[in-house]
């Protein structure tokens, strides 16, 4: 395991409560998604944090499964992660597009992608629904079985005026067999290039996400812990929100690839594991 260097540690002020990355930092999922290995230190930091009443979430890119579906997966290999604070983009989404007025939206993605829309009330179309082109927005999430009719179906659809909705617009992300892609960041790619559509993004680095988070956990941004592995992702979602980043290496950045990143991609402290993230952070 990569060790920290601490030479250039910013100074970092009380953490109220924490948004834990899912894959590259609690877990490493294989490239289906279908099973898990634990990361050290994942069950033993987040029981700790429950038995000192320290509020959490986990937020993952990953938009398979609903996320008490997913969070039953994680407690199964240990992690104290309840329904509610188990958090996807479709979550995000789900609240941002109630409050955007959008009632129907094409799905380009898998069932669980959906759930949290239809939850709401948000007519879900498949690409051969008759009213499909008609719907109010196109969301993209977690679809590896893709096509060319799925793409048509999106552009047709924001031709006519849909709005574009994307849970991940990230390349890879970190998987137990190494790199795997990030389907829904192909598609968004196709689509805009096709539409020039501009693409509002539910999951992380959004800021849409973590002020979600911050109500869900009842404190200011600037009192989160956002401790993720990826710099594109929680690193920048922190920065902008003025949270406090901790980049861990057990995912897709080592030690000295965190210490190359320009400030606005960096986080506040490193990590050789999450294991250490009490130890260093001063939780009040």
């Amino acid at each position: 395991m990569d060790r920290p260097s601490r030479g250039w540690d910013e100074p970092i002020h009380d953490v109220s409560g924490f948004m834990f990355d899912v894959d590259g930092t609690l877990i490493l999922s294989d490239r289906s998604l279908g099973g898990y290995r634990l990361l050290p230190g994942a069950v033993e930091t987040l029981t700790e944090l429950r038995a000192r009443g320290i509020p959490f979430v986990a937020l993952t890119n990953g938009s398979a499964y609903p996320p008490a579906e997913q969070a039953a997966k994680l407690r199964k290999l240990g992690l104290p992660i309840e329904d509610d604070a188990m958090l996807t983009p479709s979550s995000v989404a789900a609240d941002i597009m109630t409050r955007h007025g959008i009632k129907s939206v094409l799905l380009l993605g898998q069932p669980g992608v959906g759930h949290s829309l239809e939850e709401v009330g948000i007519e879900l179309r498949a690409i051969d629904d008759p009213q499909a082109d008609h719907a109010d927005a196109v969301y993209i999430g977690w679809h590896p079985d893709y096509g060319s009719k799925d793409i048509e179906a999106a552009c047709r659809a924001i031709w006519n005026g849909a709005k574009l909705y994307v849970a991940s617009n990230v390349p890879f992300f970190a998987s137990s067999g190494g790199k795997a892609p990030g389907y829904s960041f192909a598609i968004t790619a196709a689509v805009r290039a096709l539409t020039k559509a501009p693409m509002i993004l539910t999951g992380k680095p959004s800021l849409d996400a973590l002020r979600f988070i911050a109500r869900k956990l009842e404190m200011p941004m600037s009192r989160i812990g956002v401790v993720g592995d990826d710099p594109l992702v929680e690193m920048i979602m922190a920065r902008r929100g003025g949270a406090i980043g901790f980049g861990v290496t057990t995912g897709t950045t080592s030690a000295e690839e965190w210490a190359a990143q320009p400030k606005s991609r960096r986080p506040h402290r490193i990590l050789g594991g999450i294991g250490e993230l009490l130890s260093i952070a001063s939780v009040s």
